[in-house]
């Protein structure tokens, strides 16, 4: 049995943090945005097809994946706030060597060294985000969230006016946020001591008041399978996108790489606005019916996306997003309130749920699009939000720290 006691709504707020916190996500994943904005690049440059795209995505979301559960356990037990520190220097060597890689195979290590950097920042990370919260869980992981979208939706301008034009060697120029994130890092890490002793005090308030819920095993382990699967096949249609969706606006609308790329930003944009929104909406409404919005919200427009113009396919994808997104707050909130005494756990378990199932994604996708075509992977993917009715097995538990 598990106890869960969260922050009660009076306890405080550290806006400051978690507006820093988001910024530091924000070149976190802008960082780690460069590596498919940079494909139609690199696909030029080495005759990549896309089984070979597909296994970049997947070395670097493996990665990124494998390490983030077990530095989550060791930091329960061991709090590390300078942790994240430690990984963005992995991502800012693997940022330079990618940008000098003169073969596949320095492609490969070059992004595998970006995906442990991102391993080793999320669940520390995600522990600095839920005590510095209070008692507004849904808006600190809504701009923590909005902080990595937006960064995630930056690289492809950044492709479209640096990468494509100044070529490959550019990508070493962004090492500078890297370095930014990490002076931002040591301050956080400076802060956590204040904001953990507080939170660690709210908690043994909340025991001695007999305000703890408990969850049976069967209770979590059928949430977290649920949400597991929930989160595949979110990730494989959102890998959809940021992997292929440029070929398949250049394939399909014979669009530039300045453009599609910019089409990318916009449908990336989309997912910064739906984390917020939803994290925000979900304090309000609840995480279960957040859950069910995004998960089953989108299907059908991403039944009719394959068939619409160029126009209406900006359209669409941009509300696709925008509903899907909306989930990912609040799917995290519910898992830590299965676990409130395993947030580095549950963060670096759904932080690599989302490199590694995206990973795993991008490649079956890759090998469907040298098969059968791009423009027929998003058929395909159009029926992945069926799997939504799974949100009808989630145990509905009392949700607390709202």
């Amino acid at each position: 049995m598990t106890a869960a006691v969260s922050p009660p709504a009076r306890s405080r707020t550290y806006l400051a943090v978690l507006v820093v916190l988001g910024l530091t996500h924000l070149l976190n994943d802008l960082m780690q945005s460069l590596i498919p904005a940079a494909y139609p690049i690199l696909k030029d440059a080495y005759a990549l097809d896309f089984v070979q795209i597909g296994m970049i995505t997947m070395t670097f979301q493996i990665a990124g994946s494998l390490l983030q559960p077990a530095i989550g356990m060791v930091t329960d037990k061991h709090p590390a706030p300078y942790s994240p520190v430690v990984g963005m220097m992995f991502t800012l060597s693997g940022l330079v060597s990618l940008a000098f890689a003169h073969s596949y195979a320095v492609i490969l290590v070059s992004v595998a060294l970006i995906g442990i950097g991102s391993s080793i920042f999320h669940p520390e990370a995600t522990r600095m985000a839920r005590y510095a919260a209070g008692g507004r869980q849904g808006l600190a992981q809504g701009l923590f969230q909005v902080g990595g979208q937006a960064g995630g939706a930056l690289g492809p301008v950044f492709a479209a006016f640096i990468i494509v034009p100044f070529g490959q060697p550019s990508l070493s120029w962004f090492a500078a946020l890297a370095l930014l994130a990490m002076m931002l890092l040591v301050w956080i890490g400076g802060k956590q001591r204040e904001i953990s002793a507080e939170f660690a005090a709210m908690r043994a308030n909340g025991k001695k008041t007999g305000s703890a819920v408990r969850h049976a095993p069967a209770t979590i382990a059928v949430a977290l399978t649920v949400l597991t699967l929930l989160m595949f096949t979110k990730n494989a249609y959102g890998e959809s996108f940021r992997s292929f969706y440029t070929f398949y606006l250049i394939e399909r609308f014979g669009l530039s790489i300045p453009s599609a790329q910019m089409m990318l930003f916009i449908f990336l944009l989309a997912s910064a606005a739906g984390a917020l929104i939803g994290g925000i909406v979900g304090d309000r409404i609840g995480r279960y019916r957040i859950i069910w919005i995004s998960v089953l919200g989108p299907l059908p427009l991403t039944l009719i996306l394959p068939h619409v113009d160029l126009f209406w396919t900006g359209v669409l994808t941009v509300m696709i997003n925008l509903i899907m997104a909306s989930a990912f707050a609040s799917i995290l909130i519910y898992a830590i309130e299965l676990l409130p005494n395993r947030i580095g756990l549950i963060g670096g378990l759904f932080y690599g749920l989302n490199f590694g199932l995206g990973g795993i994604a991008a490649a079956i996708l890759g090998v469907l699009a040298d098969s059968y075509g791009v423009e027929t992977v998003y058929k395909i993917c159009s029926v992945l939000p069926l799997a939504g009715l799974l949100a009808w097995f989630l145990p509905k538990i009392e949700e607390r720290g709202s």
